[in-house]
């Protein structure tokens, strides 16, 4: 179970990376002005945390790469929608709330034993 929630962890951090560094661009200037130092120091942190996810995920799922990829997808979602709500002051509607649903569908149906 602990590598079940260091996979979940480490790959919501990840996510929550990946969106600043792509998105950052429209709330803070330097990220705007910054792309490719941006790119080096970001995207070195980001693929070193998201190997080690996969790792991990790959251990917890029982070697089971396609439920990493679906896994990671969902979690990428809902941590996207709440991103999106709190720092750009997007709104929950109705699609974005069944979108969420579905993507902890997915999360219930890859650890279905």
């Amino acid at each position: 179970m602990s590598k079940v929630v260091a996979f979940v962890l480490f790959w919501i951090l990840g996510s929550v990376l990946i969106w600043i560094q792509t998105n950052g661009q429209f709330i803070w200037n330097w990220f705007r002005d910054n792309p490719v130092l941006l790119s080096i120091c970001f995207g070195t942190i980001i693929s070193l945390i998201m190997i080690n996810a996969t790792r991990i995920g790959f251990e917890a799922l029982n070697g089971s790469l396609w439920s990493i990829k679906w896994v990671g997808f969902s979690l990428g979602i809902i941590t996207n929608a709440l991103l999106n709500y709190y720092l750009m002051g997007e709104g929950i509607n109705m699609k974005t709330t069944i979108s969420c649903v579905l993507a902890c569908v997915i999360i219930t149906i890859q650890f279905w034993k």
